[in-house]
């Protein structure tokens, strides 16, 4: 259990914020970069935010393709080297 880590939480309008989104794990540099690109799409979510964790709101019609590249990008920004290794 201890090599287990959250890199991804869905949230259906937490403490009321009227959003339905993902919240995802992003390696350095990503918040900043997509809430530049696109602060309608991407917001910085309570509580993870700060360690560099990403918003994406599901209601405004996503790029599904993009938000499958971000979460793949949020798996391997948490995975042990080890469980890194084996996926090459």
């Amino acid at each position: 259990m201890q090599d287990k880590k959250t890199f991804v939480m869905f949230c259906d309008n937490k403490h009321d914020d009227g959003r339905l989104a993902i919240w995802i794990a992003a390696p350095p540099g990503a918040q900043g970069a997509l809430l530049e690109a696109d602060p309608v799409q991407f917001f910085r979510p309570p509580y993870v935010g700060g360690r560099g964790w990403i918003g994406v709101r599901l209601d405004r019609k996503p790029d599904w393709k993009r938000v499958e590249a971000l979460i793949e990008d949020a798996f391997r920004t948490v995975a042990p080297v080890r469980v890194l290794r084996e996926l090459e």
